[in-house]
């Protein structure tokens, strides 16, 4: 039997655990009009944070020089990269960032037909139509004088 100071270090209060569950760093919404990150900042400032969009992803960066809490010195700093899904426009992904440090991350997505189809219009001219049989006779023509020659 192991004794109980073996697991000191595994010990966590149920408190603790309750707060991972909360606490999951992002979560990501993809429904049929848009594509939503939500991602909790809240260590960070305003001006330390920057999102990006490049080659398919949205890219979300933050970083911040070592500051005092309460048990020392700490410095911060990540990296996300998030794939946008097929039909997410990156030209209108936006961000927004909440009073309590959550940054929301939102790209709209067009419609995209699962076939890979789409009907494209026939447009009827009618001038054109004219013009092809008119050059047809020229032609028909300068066929006749060249058999004249």
């Amino acid at each position: 039997m192991m004794s109980p100071w073996m697991f000191r270090d595994y010990y966590r209060p149920w408190r603790y655990m309750e707060s991972l569950t909360r606490d999951l760093g992002s979560t990501i919404k993809s429904e049929k009009d848009k594509f939503t990150i939500n991602l909790d900042v809240q260590h960070f400032a305003p001006e330390e944070i920057s999102v990006k969009t490049a080659d398919g992803y949205v890219v979300v960066e933050a970083k911040h020089e070592e500051k005092k809490d309460d048990h020392g010195l700490i410095s911060r700093q990540f990296l996300r990269r998030y794939a946008l899904p097929e039909g997410a426009e990156t030209a209108d992904v936006v961000s927004q960032l909440s009073s309590d440090g959550i940054l929301t991350i939102t790209a709209p997505k067009k419609e995209v037909d699962g076939k890979g189809e789409r009907v494209v219009p026939i447009t009827q001219t009618g001038p054109v139509r004219q013009e092809a049989k008119e050059s047809k006779e020229e032609k028909s023509c300068s066929a006749k004088e060249k058999c004249k020659n």
